[in-house]
């Protein structure tokens, strides 16, 4: 854990919906850099967990910039799916972020292993691991997660990547309909911020 307070922080993602979402989690008293303020692409994420990614994005990021760096990794896991599409969630959505076409995805391989899935409750959640690195150091790394089910159709404009499509437990709203800071007190970024303020 670092002595100091951290003062400055580059955020690894290149993902424009991700990036406002945890600038909007960080404390205010944090100046925040993107990725894409120095032109960087993201690395090859070739770890086999959220939380493997994550900090190969922290510690790519980090080293490129000499910058402490903040970086997630989160998806959707499916639990018909085999808790598909789980860390190829971005992938789904192909090289230009495509998250319709995602999610058109999702739909057909549900359809694939039950015709009757709408009349069921698919079981899902988001996970998201954050991590905090400077260099090669790893600082804090912690996961976050949300339960909750497949909607039946995609619903709402707000929010980004698969939120149309997620209701969390005990709500009756798609993530894509919720007001942002309806969504920002059940998500699975902020469950993982709770758990990395003190690092902060």
């Amino acid at each position: 854990m670092l002595k100091k307070k951290i003062k400055q922080l580059l955020i690894g993602t290149n993902n424009k919906g991700k990036l406002k979402e945890i600038r909007d989690l960080l404390p205010a008293n944090i100046k925040t850099f993107s990725a894409s303020k120095f032109d960087l692409k993201s690395p090859r994420e070739t770890g086999k967990t959220f939380k493997e990614n994550s900090l190969i994005k922290s510690r790519y990021f980090s080293n490129k910039t000499n910058l402490i760096c903040l970086a997630d990794d989160s998806g959707l896991e499916i639990d018909i799916l085999n808790k598909r599409p789980g860390i190829f969630s971005a992938r789904w959505a192909g090289k230009k972020l495509n998250f319709g076409k995602a999610i058109e995805k999702v739909y057909k391989e549900i359809d694939r292993k039950d015709k009757n899935w709408r009349n069921k409750k698919i079981k899902a959640r988001f996970i998201c691991a954050i991590s905090i690195s400077f260099l090669n150091k790893k600082i804090a790394c912690v996961v976050g997660k949300v339960e909750g089910q497949i909607s039946k159709k995609p619903k709402g404009k707000n929010g980004f990547g698969y939120d149309p499509i997620f209701i969390p437990k005990k709500k009756i709203k798609t993530f894509g309909e919720m007001k942002q800071s309806q969504k920002y007190k059940l998500d699975h970024r902020s469950d993982a911020f709770k758990k990395i303020k003190k690092f902060l």
